[in-house]
């Protein structure tokens, strides 16, 4: 159960910011074996003056961070960020430099669903 946050500049359109989702989506199915209707993902867009990048990265720049279950191998975890990279590249022409990916694993102990703690 990945939880997915794109952090991007205002201005994309709609279509532009479903395919971003789509991307990460199937890269995860793709990588880790998730499901098809395990999508827990949102996008998070800031005007200029509220997302402070370096000149040399594009208005395309992204952060993309997904906090998942523990126990994905390192190999695991690099093949996703290596198809996430090359499906947003391949299907919105993004250059790989402006991706960013971050993945968090806090211990199942911090992550409570249907009023539980996991175990």
């Amino acid at each position: 159960m990945p939880l997915v946050k794109v952090e991007m500049l205002k201005g994309k359109s709609k279509e532009f910011k479903k395919t971003v989702l789509d991307c990460v989506h199937d890269g995860l199915m793709d990588s880790i074996g998730i499901e098809g209707w395990d999508r827990f993902q949102r996008i998070a867009e800031y005007e200029k003056d509220n997302f402070e990048i370096p000149s040399f990265k594009s208005d395309d720049f992204m952060i993309i961070e997904m906090t998942i279950f523990p126990g994905r191998t390192k190999e695991q975890k690099g093949k996703a960020i290596e198809m996430i990279t090359d499906n947003l590249k391949n299907r919105l022409s993004i250059d790989p430099g402006d991706v960013f990916v971050i993945i968090k694993e806090p211990p199942l102990e911090n992550w409570g669903m249907n009023g539980h703690q996991k175990e």
